[in-house]
């Protein structure tokens, strides 16, 4: 497919599906024609075609017809069917996160309730449904791309760069993701969702520990090193009787946590620690460190001091974007100048159209959203046994 166009179609025009067809405008190399969309709401992909210049399809059939790649930026209940039915289709597939998982019997809606249901039947429901959607991929031929983009981010590949070029030995990773609540309505609700801050937060360090640990394991050894047990304790800690509401945090969540923390030991016995919050103020706080046996890099990806400003007024930046959720524009703060490429979105995109035009394997694939949905449900689980290890049902 090197020298023909590949078309794209999105499913699911929401914030996901808004910076997936920014990416793509910015593909080089590669004839990319973005076809249209499809969103269950009529109104809402006639929007977004319009605004756009692209074609509002009546049905994701009539879509699946026109395109050479689905991508699916539909909300995670909604991953599995949609990336099964394109795989069969012959459609190459790209998934966001989180990858897919366990949202409720069939009929749950925003009044049921995950808090006392058993999180065992969760965990294999979800490596259940993520392997389904590998296999389809597999059998039928097509690329399975998993959009975890701190994969892409650049301090994350400069890492990449230092392990292949030492052969480094990762001992230890630390990392977080956190911020002061989502901004989406439908955010907190384990039926919309499929968890809260693990699912939400905490599965962007963790994919990218986990790459690295493929990483590391295919330099050294040939095979990728892989997850093989994980501890976690979760809490509602905006949702305790003495939280006193200051009014700067998010606190509507219905039944899900608000912040988590995952030990995960690897099949080589070294270790990881990942931590997902959604009680930090002052913007989004996302960082990795790496420790390995010959070299330590800290990766900064937001939060980083590119730009240094002080502002005296916050009304008079008004209109100006500095950094995601920042909550105040006056003092001191530290704006991106590319948010997206520092978080590895268009670097991801341009991975995803190279692996269909060249027919190889993506850096994020099926594979890696398979381990990561397995750990981030085995952490459910373990912190449903008090914190107890659990093994992570990857076979």
């Amino acid at each position: 497919m090197a020298d023909s166009k590949i078309r794209v179609g999105l499913v699911g025009v929401g914030f996901a599906g808004k910076f997936h067809f920014a990416s793509l405008r910015r593909v080089v190399g590669i004839d990319v024609e973005i076809v249209g969309c499809y969103s269950a709401r009529p109104e809402s992909r006639k929007k977004f075609a319009e605004e756009r210049g692209i074609v509002a399809f009546d049905s994701f059939e009539e879509m699946l017809e026109k395109v050479d790649v689905v991508d699916n930026c539909t909300p995670g209940f909604l991953h599995e069917p949609y990336t099964v039915k394109s795989a069969e289709a012959g459609k190459h597939v790209i998934v966001e996160k989180p990858f897919t998982g366990y949202f409720g019997p069939p009929d749950a809606d925003e009044t049921w309730n995950a808090e006392n249901e058993p999180k065992a039947p969760m965990l294999a429901h979800a490596v259940e449904s993520a392997r389904r959607m590998v296999r389809a991929a597999r059998e039928n031929n097509v690329k399975l791309m998993y959009a975890e983009n701190w994969v892409y981010a650049p301090t994350v590949q400069k890492e990449v760069e230092i392990l292949k070029a030492t052969k480094g030995q990762i001992l230890w990773m630390i990392g977080e993701e956190a911020h002061s609540g989502s901004g989406s309505p439908f955010y907190g609700f384990w039926s919309k969702n499929g968890g809260g801050a693990i699912m939400g937060k905490a599965c962007h360090p963790l994919s990218a520990m986990l790459y690295l640990k493929r990483v590391e394991g295919e330099t050294r050894n040939g095979t990728p090193i892989r997850p093989k047990s994980v501890s976690a304790n979760c809490h509602k800690l905006t949702r305790l009787p003495n939280y006193e509401d200051a009014g700067f945090l998010r606190t509507d969540y219905h039944d899900v946590e608000d912040f988590a923390q995952m030990h995960v030991t690897f099949d080589d016995g070294m270790a990881a620690d990942c931590f997902a919050s959604e009680i930090v103020m002052g913007g989004v706080h996302n960082w990795l460190e790496i420790v390995a046996n010959n070299h330590r890099m800290r990766c900064n990806l937001n939060p980083a001091d590119n730009c240094v400003l002080y502002n005296p007024k916050d009304e008079q930046l008004k209109d100006v974007y500095l950094i995601e959720k920042i909550g105040t524009k006056q003092g001191w703060s530290l704006p991106s100048p590319d948010e997206g490429s520092a978080h590895g979105y268009p670097q991801e995109v341009q991975d995803f159209m190279e692996s269909v035009a060249h027919d190889r394997e993506p850096l994020s694939g099926g594979e890696l959203g398979l381990d990561t949905v397995a750990t981030l449900y085995a952490a459910y689980v373990s912190d449903e046994k008090g914190g107890a290890n659990v093994e992570i049902p990857l076979e």
